[in-house]
Protein backbone atom coordinates (compact mmCIF):
# COMPACT_ATOMS: atom_id res chain seq x y z
CA UNK A 1 0.00 0.00 0.00
CA UNK A 2 2.65 2.54 0.95
CA UNK A 3 4.38 1.96 -2.92
CA UNK A 4 1.08 2.42 -4.26
CA UNK A 5 -0.69 4.72 -2.29
CA UNK A 6 1.44 7.10 -0.27
CA UNK A 7 -1.18 10.25 -0.19
CA UNK A 8 -3.97 8.52 1.12
CA UNK A 9 -6.14 11.64 1.82
CA UNK A 10 -4.54 13.59 -1.02
CA UNK A 11 -6.85 13.44 -4.63
CA UNK A 12 -6.14 9.63 -5.63
CA UNK A 13 -7.18 11.11 -9.49
CA UNK A 14 -3.72 12.44 -9.35
CA UNK A 15 -5.13 16.11 -9.68
CA UNK A 16 -2.58 17.77 -7.22
CA UNK A 17 0.32 16.30 -7.95
CA UNK A 18 2.53 14.39 -10.48
CA UNK A 19 5.68 12.83 -10.44
CA UNK A 20 7.84 12.27 -13.86
CA UNK A 21 11.29 10.93 -14.89
CA UNK A 22 14.19 14.16 -15.63
CA UNK A 23 12.88 13.23 -19.56
CA UNK A 24 9.16 14.22 -18.48
CA UNK A 25 7.89 10.48 -18.86
CA UNK A 26 5.61 9.69 -16.48
CA UNK A 27 6.65 7.54 -13.26
CA UNK A 28 4.40 6.58 -10.33
CA UNK A 29 5.67 6.06 -6.67
CA UNK A 30 6.70 2.32 -6.88
CA UNK A 31 9.12 2.97 -9.92
CA UNK A 32 10.88 5.71 -8.00
CA UNK A 33 11.57 3.48 -4.79
CA UNK A 34 12.76 0.77 -7.17
CA UNK A 35 15.56 2.88 -8.92
CA UNK A 36 16.23 5.21 -6.15
CA UNK A 37 17.11 2.21 -3.93
CA UNK A 38 20.25 1.61 -5.87
CA UNK A 39 21.58 4.95 -4.16
CA UNK A 40 24.19 5.14 -1.72
CA UNK A 41 22.77 8.74 -1.24
CA UNK A 42 19.11 9.87 -1.88
CA UNK A 43 18.28 13.44 -2.04
CA UNK A 44 14.67 14.93 -1.65
CA UNK A 45 14.32 18.20 -2.83
CA UNK A 46 11.15 19.82 -0.98
CA UNK A 47 9.20 23.04 -1.47
CA UNK A 48 9.14 23.86 2.34
CA UNK A 49 5.84 23.66 3.94
CA UNK A 50 4.69 21.71 0.83
CA UNK A 51 1.98 19.04 2.63
CA UNK A 52 2.31 16.69 -0.52
CA UNK A 53 6.63 16.84 -0.71
CA UNK A 54 6.61 15.87 3.05
CA UNK A 55 4.25 12.75 3.05
CA UNK A 56 6.00 11.80 -0.24
CA UNK A 57 8.87 12.21 2.16
CA UNK A 58 7.22 9.75 4.74
CA UNK A 59 6.40 7.09 2.15
CA UNK A 60 9.83 7.14 0.74
CA UNK A 61 11.78 6.71 4.38
CA UNK A 62 9.48 3.82 4.87
CA UNK A 63 9.81 2.32 1.65
CA UNK A 64 13.20 2.72 2.00
CA UNK A 65 13.63 1.09 5.19
CA UNK A 66 11.64 -1.93 4.47
CA UNK A 67 14.52 -2.52 1.47
CA UNK A 68 17.19 -1.13 3.84
CA UNK A 69 17.14 -1.87 7.57
CA UNK A 70 20.66 0.41 7.86
CA UNK A 71 18.72 3.69 6.26
CA UNK A 72 19.90 6.62 7.46
CA UNK A 73 17.77 9.63 7.86
CA UNK A 74 19.70 13.46 7.66
CA UNK A 75 17.88 16.43 7.24
CA UNK A 76 18.42 20.33 6.39
CA UNK A 77 15.84 21.18 8.93
CA UNK A 78 18.39 20.19 12.22
CA UNK A 79 21.76 21.88 12.36
CA UNK A 80 24.45 20.43 13.88
CA UNK A 81 25.26 21.63 17.16
CA UNK A 82 21.67 19.79 17.36
CA UNK A 83 22.92 16.48 17.03
CA UNK A 84 23.34 15.46 20.64
CA UNK A 85 19.76 16.46 21.80
CA UNK A 86 18.34 15.13 18.45
CA UNK A 87 19.85 11.99 19.58
CA UNK A 88 18.57 12.12 23.57
CA UNK A 89 15.23 12.75 21.67
CA UNK A 90 15.16 9.88 19.67
CA UNK A 91 16.98 7.42 21.91
CA UNK A 92 13.71 8.14 24.23
CA UNK A 93 16.34 9.48 26.94
CA UNK A 94 14.11 13.13 26.98
CA UNK A 95 10.81 14.41 26.00
CA UNK A 96 9.16 15.89 22.81
CA UNK A 97 8.71 19.46 24.28
CA UNK A 98 12.86 19.41 25.57
CA UNK A 99 13.91 19.16 21.81
CA UNK A 100 11.61 22.01 21.21
CA UNK A 101 13.23 24.21 23.80
CA UNK A 102 16.63 23.34 23.20
CA UNK A 103 16.82 22.71 19.51
CA UNK A 104 16.35 24.96 16.79
CA UNK A 105 13.19 23.24 15.10
CA UNK A 106 11.47 24.65 12.17
CA UNK A 107 8.23 26.84 12.59
CA UNK A 108 6.79 23.50 10.38
CA UNK A 109 8.07 21.04 13.18
CA UNK A 110 4.46 19.47 13.84
CA UNK A 111 3.33 18.87 10.60
CA UNK A 112 6.12 18.83 7.89
CA UNK A 113 9.02 17.12 10.15
CA UNK A 114 7.36 15.63 13.22
CA UNK A 115 6.37 12.33 11.63
CA UNK A 116 10.02 11.42 10.41
CA UNK A 117 11.34 11.53 13.57
CA UNK A 118 7.98 9.56 14.92
CA UNK A 119 8.95 6.96 12.48
CA UNK A 120 12.98 6.99 12.90
CA UNK A 121 12.52 7.18 16.95
CA UNK A 122 9.91 4.11 16.48
CA UNK A 123 12.27 1.99 13.81
CA UNK A 124 15.78 3.28 15.82
CA UNK A 125 16.82 4.67 13.05
CA UNK A 126 19.78 7.58 13.53
CA UNK A 127 18.74 11.12 12.21
CA UNK A 128 21.87 13.17 11.16
CA UNK A 129 21.62 16.73 11.94
CA UNK A 130 23.37 18.05 8.74
CA UNK A 131 23.49 22.08 8.23
CA UNK A 132 25.67 24.41 9.14
CA UNK A 133 24.36 26.11 12.53
CA UNK A 134 22.78 29.16 11.10
CA UNK A 135 25.28 31.88 12.99
CA UNK A 136 27.85 30.60 11.10
CA UNK A 137 26.18 30.89 7.86
CA UNK A 138 25.15 34.71 8.95
CA UNK A 139 28.72 35.22 10.31
CA UNK A 140 29.44 34.04 6.42
CA UNK A 141 26.70 36.73 5.30
CA UNK A 142 27.79 39.71 6.99
CA UNK A 143 31.86 38.83 6.75
CA UNK A 144 32.57 36.13 3.89
CA UNK A 145 34.28 33.06 4.25
CA UNK A 146 37.22 34.55 5.88
CA UNK A 147 35.71 35.03 9.16
CA UNK A 148 35.23 31.53 9.52
CA UNK A 149 38.79 31.10 9.90
CA UNK A 150 38.63 33.05 13.60
CA UNK A 151 36.29 30.44 14.83
CA UNK A 152 37.72 28.41 17.58
CA UNK A 153 38.42 24.54 17.32
CA UNK A 154 35.16 23.71 19.11
CA UNK A 155 33.29 25.98 16.46
CA UNK A 156 34.58 24.46 13.58
CA UNK A 157 33.37 21.05 14.35
CA UNK A 158 29.62 21.95 13.12
CA UNK A 159 31.13 23.19 9.78
CA UNK A 160 33.02 21.95 6.61
CA UNK A 161 36.75 21.76 7.52
CA UNK A 162 38.23 25.03 6.14
CA UNK A 163 39.46 26.38 3.33
CA UNK A 164 35.74 25.72 1.69
CA UNK A 165 36.23 26.10 -2.07
CA UNK A 166 32.98 27.88 -3.17
CA UNK A 167 32.68 28.03 -7.65
CA UNK A 168 30.34 30.98 -8.05
CA UNK A 169 29.97 30.09 -11.76
CA UNK A 170 27.63 27.06 -10.76
CA UNK A 171 24.45 27.71 -12.61
CA UNK A 172 22.57 27.30 -9.60
CA UNK A 173 25.07 29.58 -7.50
CA UNK A 174 25.33 32.26 -10.56
CA UNK A 175 20.85 32.24 -11.27
CA UNK A 176 20.89 33.29 -7.28
CA UNK A 177 23.46 36.39 -8.46
CA UNK A 178 21.48 36.94 -11.31
CA UNK A 179 17.98 37.17 -8.89
CA UNK A 180 19.62 40.08 -6.78
CA UNK A 181 19.48 42.00 -9.93
CA UNK A 182 22.72 43.77 -9.11
CA UNK A 183 21.09 45.69 -6.66
CA UNK A 184 23.08 46.53 -3.55
CA UNK A 185 26.96 46.01 -2.25
CA UNK A 186 28.30 43.10 -4.64
CA UNK A 187 30.48 41.91 -2.15
CA UNK A 188 27.37 41.90 0.19
CA UNK A 189 25.59 39.47 -2.83
CA UNK A 190 28.52 37.46 -3.74
CA UNK A 191 28.79 36.64 0.26
CA UNK A 192 24.88 35.62 0.34
CA UNK A 193 25.97 32.85 -2.15
CA UNK A 194 28.61 31.92 -0.45
CA UNK A 195 26.14 31.27 2.90
CA UNK A 196 24.53 29.45 0.82
CA UNK A 197 27.80 27.16 -0.59
CA UNK A 198 28.94 26.94 3.29
CA UNK A 199 25.39 25.08 3.90
CA UNK A 200 25.91 23.16 0.73
CA UNK A 201 29.69 22.35 1.57
CA UNK A 202 28.76 21.50 5.55
CA UNK A 203 25.45 19.21 4.49
CA UNK A 204 27.76 17.43 2.14
CA UNK A 205 30.60 16.91 4.56
CA UNK A 206 28.13 15.29 7.55
CA UNK A 207 26.52 13.13 4.76
CA UNK A 208 30.15 11.80 3.92
CA UNK A 209 31.17 11.13 7.67
CA UNK A 210 28.20 8.54 7.95
CA UNK A 211 28.15 7.22 4.90
CA UNK A 212 29.92 4.40 5.89
CA UNK A 213 27.19 3.34 8.00
CA UNK A 214 24.45 2.60 5.37
CA UNK A 215 22.47 4.26 2.93
CA UNK A 216 21.30 8.24 3.58
CA UNK A 217 18.13 9.55 2.76
CA UNK A 218 18.59 13.30 2.62
CA UNK A 219 16.05 16.16 2.56
CA UNK A 220 16.29 19.31 2.02
CA UNK A 221 14.71 22.52 -0.04
CA UNK A 222 14.80 21.92 -3.27
CA UNK A 223 17.70 24.66 -4.64
CA UNK A 224 20.18 22.67 -2.38
CA UNK A 225 20.26 19.74 -4.48
CA UNK A 226 18.31 20.68 -7.74
CA UNK A 227 20.42 20.03 -11.03
CA UNK A 228 23.13 18.21 -8.99
CA UNK A 229 24.38 21.43 -7.75
CA UNK A 230 25.00 22.14 -3.97
CA UNK A 231 25.36 19.78 -1.79
CA UNK A 232 25.51 17.28 -4.79
CA UNK A 233 28.23 19.19 -6.25
CA UNK A 234 30.40 19.12 -3.01
CA UNK A 235 29.66 15.54 -2.63
CA UNK A 236 31.67 14.26 -5.56
CA UNK A 237 34.13 16.70 -5.34
CA UNK A 238 35.43 14.60 -2.85
CA UNK A 239 33.87 11.23 -4.01
CA UNK A 240 32.89 11.43 -7.58
CA UNK A 241 31.98 7.33 -8.09
CA UNK A 242 28.87 8.16 -4.79
CA UNK A 243 25.60 6.87 -6.40
CA UNK A 244 23.15 9.49 -6.33
CA UNK A 245 19.68 9.70 -7.05
CA UNK A 246 18.02 13.30 -6.55
CA UNK A 247 13.83 13.90 -6.06
CA UNK A 248 13.26 17.73 -6.76
CA UNK A 249 9.71 19.30 -6.25
CA UNK A 250 8.29 22.03 -8.15
CA UNK A 251 5.09 24.19 -8.71
CA UNK A 252 3.10 24.50 -12.26
CA UNK A 253 0.06 25.78 -13.25
CA UNK A 254 -0.67 22.04 -14.43
CA UNK A 255 0.42 18.45 -13.41
CA UNK A 256 -0.36 16.45 -15.79
CA UNK A 257 2.77 17.52 -18.46
CA UNK A 258 6.18 18.45 -17.00
CA UNK A 259 6.98 21.26 -18.74
CA UNK A 260 10.47 21.33 -21.42
CA UNK A 261 11.81 24.18 -19.13
CA UNK A 262 11.85 21.98 -15.40
CA UNK A 263 13.14 18.54 -17.31
CA UNK A 264 16.52 17.41 -16.28
CA UNK A 265 16.20 18.79 -13.06
CA UNK A 266 16.79 15.53 -11.19
CA UNK A 267 16.30 11.73 -11.38
CA UNK A 268 12.42 12.23 -10.29
CA UNK A 269 10.43 15.15 -10.57
CA UNK A 270 7.68 15.71 -8.20
CA UNK A 271 5.41 18.29 -9.86
CA UNK A 272 2.55 20.07 -7.56
CA UNK A 273 -0.10 22.42 -8.71
CA UNK A 274 0.79 25.98 -8.63
CA UNK A 275 -0.57 27.56 -5.49
CA UNK A 276 -3.38 30.17 -6.58
CA UNK A 277 -2.43 33.83 -4.89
Amino acid sequence: MIFSTPLQGFAQDLAAYRIFHSTGRPADFSRLVEEVQQADVVFFGELHGNPIAHRLQLALARALHAKNPQLQLAMEMFEADNQLVLDEYLQGLIPEKHLLSEAKVWPGYPTDYKPLLDFAREQGLPVIASNIPRRYANLVYRQGLEALDSLSAEARRWIAPLPIVVDLQLPGYQAMLHSMGGHGNPASSENLVKAQAIKDATMAHFILQHLEKGKILHLNGAYHSKNREGIVWYLLQQQPELRIATITTLEQQGVKKLEKANRNTADFILVVQEKVQ
